[in-house]
């Protein structure tokens, strides 16, 4: 994979679901990289279910709280996935390996990795159940299960990945087939969808747009490509500020975009994709690509639809200012796999975690929460290889911005941030349970401005 411009080469872990048949949904991919290995104890006074970026933050801060004698991970994977990188992995400017770093590699010392997987929830017992009918008991417990993604309620998917022009920067098997799509790609429709449910990043499908425009205009391939945003949507992007921008960002690069379309079928042995028009309930439009990038349908974890830490939709349902489970106070849940009413992002997490970690601190005492989350996420929406606009908003899709400039720009500045600071941040600060966020950065930039 090589690299584009003067870009150096270098997401919740399920990189297996894009591969599994509808019917063996039950059996999660992380099944397929572990067998379950029975927990060291039956007990432990902090339970973290997940090695995704809130399981990971959250275990490094608990222990510092309890020891990590006292503190368990329950995750199968092998692997941990900078999934916030996949979008330059599909557009040519990263690689994918860059991305992956072993799981043994980022559990804090000393915090016990429990290889399997949570099966149920008995909270009125303190205590979950795992693979093989295992056990395990907790004082305080905290769900950090991300999402699952749904290739498959897609007619045609995922088997249609095993055609070409056609990828997906969501799956660690399909993000390099964006970039050779890319590569390929000769005259016709480059398509690109937002689905019809919640999605994690969902700047992502549009970002990889941008890329494929900027590389076809590298290539001087982009008078023959019509580039099509078919989004489920009525809107480009749910704040304001930043959706008009991006409305000018498609003008100036003559890129269609059509709202409430919801993909729904791929005939990739034709390279036709359906859509259907969200208007028009059971009208549906076919469309001829010789791209196509897919992001899929997607939902809670299979252990938490029904369950009862869930809400009806089978998100984790807790407090959305103090990240404490509305019915069971030492429950607590960050994170994608929460209904938390804001953007399901890896900055989210970040703030998420500083939030957390003082209410977890204050329940321990006996005390109730005080710090408030205000919904604080971030999106860099990538325009090119070397362009970013820095979207920050609060739950009321108001702007939340860190620096002193508007941030609606784009800009090479932002740009490096994305590509080259995030990810050190990230290993180095978010994962160690250092990183809460930007809230202080924000709050000396602005004291500075007085």
């Amino acid at each position: 994979m090589s690299a584009i411009g003067a870009v150096s080469s270098c997401s919740c872990l399920y990189s297996g679901v894009w591969l599994l048949k509808p019917g063996m949904q039950k059996m999660s991919s992380f099944g397929l990289h572990t067998a379950a290995r029975c927990a060291a104890k039956d007990y432990y006074e902090v339970l973290v279910l997940g090695g995704g970026a809130g399981g990971i933050a959250m275990s490094a801060r608990m222990k510092r709280k309890v020891g990590a004698e006292n503190v368990a991970v329950v995750e199968p994977s092998k692997t941990h996935y900078y999934q916030p990188l996949w979008t330059l992995v599909g557009g040519g400017a990263k690689q994918l390996a860059a991305s992956a770093r072993p799981m043994g590699s980022l559990m804090p010392k000393g915090v016990e990795w429990i290889k399997s997987q949570v099966t149920a929830f008995n909270p009125d017992k303190n205590c979950v159940w795992l693979e093989n009918d295992i056990k395990v008991s907790y004082k305080y417990l905290i769900i950090a299960l991300g999402i699952s993604l749904h290739y498959e309620k897609i007619k045609g998917l995922p088997e249609g990945f095993n055609y070409p022009k056609i990828g997906s920067n969501y799956s660690a098997q399909t993000v390099e087939k964006t970039w050779r799509a890319l590569q390929d790609f000769k005259e016709g429709n480059a398509i690109f969808t937002f689905p019809n449910t919640p999605v994690k990043c969902a700047g992502a499908p549009q970002k990889i747009m941008y890329l494929s425009d900027a590389y076809l205009r590298k290539t001087g391939k982009r008078s023959k490509a019509n580039i099509m945003f078919n989004t489920s949507l009525g809107v480009i992007f749910g704040v304001k500020k930043y959706a008009d921008a991006l409305l000018e960002v498609v003008k100036d690069r003559n890129i269609a975009v059509n709202y409430k379309r919801n993909l729904i079928e791929v005939r990739a042995d034709k390279q036709e994709a359906v859509f259907e028009n969200l208007d028009k309930p059971g009208v549906t439009e076919v469309h001829q690509y010789e791209m196509l990038h897919v992001t899929p349908p997607m939902g809670p974890p299979a252990v938490l639809i029904n369950s009862p830490v869930s809400d009806a939709s089978g998100w984790v349902d807790v407090d959305k200012e103090t990240l404490q489970h509305k019915k069971y106070p030492n429950i607590f849940g960050i994170g994608d796999c929460t209904n938390l009413p804001t953007s399901k992002t890896a900055a989210a997490v970040a703030a998420q975690s500083g939030v957390l970690d003082k209410t977890i601190s204050l329940v321990m005492k006996n005390e109730l929460p005080a710090k408030k989350y205000d919904g604080y996420t971030s999106c860099p929406l990538v325009t090119g290889y070397n362009k970013v606009i820095l979207a920050e908003f609060d739950y009321n899709a108001q702007p939340l911005e860190t620096f002193p400039i508007d941030q609606s720009k784009e800009r090479t500045t932002m740009y490096h941030m994305k590509a080259d600071m995030m990810p050190l941040l990230y290993w180095n600060a978010l994962l160690k349970g250092y990183w809460g966020g930007p809230a202080p950065v924000r709050k000396l930039m602005h004291l500075g401005l007085k």
